[in-house]
C-alpha cells in the first residue's frame, strides 16, 4: 500500500510539475563553471537532478567535490528538529559532510581554505522560520569573506502565491527568523538571496558573488508539488501549506501533531477536551530518533486539518487567504489556562518577530484588526521585493 502511494504521488508531481525545470536540472547553465575547479556543495535529500541526487550527478560527471555542507535535518533529512547534528563521513560517496546546524551554523574559513567555489541547491517552503535561508545567509556570508563565489541553483516556492504575516522587528532576530521580511515572503530561494545581497544584509553589509540559476517554466502562481518532502515533519503539500499558520503553535503548549503520522496537519492539547466542538483527539509519541515532542504520550483534543472540508473550522484553513489569525483567537479563547498557553520562553514571539502579535492576542484584538497592522509594513517590502523578482 506505501508503495502504491508512493508511485501515486510520484505520477501527481510529475503531472503538477512537468513544466518546471528547476536550476539543477539545468546542467548546461552551471556545469562549465565547475570544471576544474575543486567545489563544495550545500544539500540535503531535496537536492536532486530527477531522481539523481546533485552530488552523485555531478561525480559521474567528473565535478572533484571536496566538502558537502549540511543543514538542520543533516545531509539525508531523517534528523528531527533541534537535534544536534554531528559531522560525519557520507557512507555512498565517501564525501566528508560538514554540519550546518547546532553551533557550527556558518562555515569555518578552515573548512574553505581548498574550495574555489561553493553550490548551494536546498528546497525552501518560503516561511520565514524555516532555517533554510538563515543556513543560505551564514554560507553567503562566509563565501563573501572569503572571496568565493556562490551558486544558488534556484527552486519553486511552493508557498509563493501570497505574502502575509508581520515584518520581523530585528530586535528579535535568530536563527528562525534573521531578516526583515513577512512570515511568508512570496520568493524563490535564489530571489531570496539576491535580495540578502542587495540589501547588504550580511555582515558589515559585505557581498556574496552570486550566480542564480533561475527555474524555467515557473511563476509565482504556479502550482509546485514538492517531489521530496523537504523535512522529516512536512510530508506532503497539506503540511507544506499549513505549516505558515501552524508552526506559530511551537510557541505554545499545544501540539501540532509532531510525533504522529499528521505532522503541522493538526493541533491540540489535552486540555482542549471538549472545548473545540469536533469528535478529534491524537497522542504523540517520542521520535525514535531524538528531539522532544510536544505532549509525547498524552491525549490530545483539537482540529484535523489533514483534508480540505472538514466541517465548520475549515472557515480559517480553506476560505481565508494567508495566515490564520483566526486560528490562534480561537483555541488562545478555548484554552482554559490562559497564562500557560504561550510559552514561558516566548518562543512565539521568535517565531512572530515581535511581541505585538501576542498581545494584541491577548487583549482579545480580531483578526481584522491584527491585519490591519501589518499592511503598511508589507507594502513597503513588496516594494523591496519587486527589485529581485526573477519571475512573475
Amino acid at each position: 500500500m506505501k508503495g502504491l502511494f508512493l508511485l501515486l504521488h510520484t505520477v501527481v508531481c510529475f503531472g503538477l510539475n512537468a513544466q518546471i525545470k528547476t536550476g539543477a536540472e539545468r546542467t548546461d547553465k552551471y556545469f562549465e563553471l565547475l570544471q576544474n575547479k575543486r567545489i563544495a556543495v550545500v544539500a540535503n535529500q531535496t537536492s536532486l537532478i530527477g531522481s539523481t541526487h546533485l552530488v552523485d550527478s555531478l561525480i559521474a560527471l567528473g565535478i572533484e567535490i571536496k566538502t558537502v555542507f549540511a543543514p538542520e535535518h543533516g545531509f539525508r533529512g531523517d534528523q528531527e528538529a533541534g537535534v544536534t547534528i554531528k559531522n560525519e563521513t557520507d557512507s555512498k560517496t565517501g564525501l566528508p559532510v560538514v554540519s550546518l546546524y547546532g553551533k557550527n551554523k556558518k562555515p569555518q574559513p578552515s573548512q574553505l581554505d581548498s574550495i574555489e567555489i561553493v553550490v548551494f541547491d536546498i528546497q525552501d517552503v518560503g516561511v520565514r522560520f524555516y532555517t533554510y535561508i538563515s543556513t543560505m545567509h551564514y554560507v553567503m556570508e562566509a563565501c563573501a569573506e572569503k572571496g568565493i563565489p556562490l551558486i544558488v541553483l534556484d527552486r519553486p516556492n511552493p508557498n509563493s502565491n501570497y505574502i502575509d504575516g508581520p515584518i520581523l522587528d530585528t530586535a528579535y532576530r535568530s536563527f528562525v527568523g534573521m531578516h526583515p521580511v513577512p512570515v511568508v515572503y512570496g520568493m524563490s530561494i535564489g530571489e531570496y538571496a539576491k535580495m540578502i545581497n542587495g540589501e547588504k544584509w550580511l555582515k558589515g553589509g559585505i557581498k556574496c558573488d552570486l550566480t542564480v540559476i533561475p527555474c524555467t517554466g515557473y511563476t509565482h502562481e504556479t502550482p509546485y508539488v514538492l517531489p521530496v518532502k523537504p523535512s522529516p515533519n512536512l510530508p506532503n503539500s497539506r503540511a507544506v501549506s499549513l505549516y505558515p499558520t501552524l508552526c506559530f503553535f511551537e510557541g505554545t503548549a499545544l501540539s501540532v501533531g509532531r510525533g504522529t503520522d499528521l505532522p503541522f496537519q493538526v493541533v491540540g492539547h489535552p486540555l482542549l477536551k471538549g472545548k473545540t466542538n469536533e469528535n478529534f483527539s491524537f497522542t504523540p509519541v517520542s521520535a525514535t530518533g531524538g528531539g522532544f515532542i510536544v505532549q509525547a504520550g498524552n491525549t490530545c483534543y483539537g482540529y484535523n486539518f489533514s483534508k480540505s472540508g472538514m466541517l465548520e473550522k475549515e472557515k480559517w484553513i480553506d476560505t481565508i487567504p494567508g495566515i490564520k489569525i483566526e486560528l490562534f483567537i480561537d483555541l488562545y479563547n478555548r484554552f482554559p489556562e490562559k497564562n500557560n498557553f504561550f510559552g514561558k520562553d516566548l518562543f512565539f514571539d521568535k517565531l512572530a518577530g515581535n511581541s505585538t502579535l501576542r498581545k494584541d492576542i491577548i487583549a482579545g484584538k480580531n483578526a481584522t484588526e491584527i491585519r490591519s497592522e501589518w499592511k503598511k509594513d508589507l507594502d513597503e517590502f513588496k516594494k523591496i521585493r519587486q527589485k529581485y523578482l526573477l519571475y512573475y
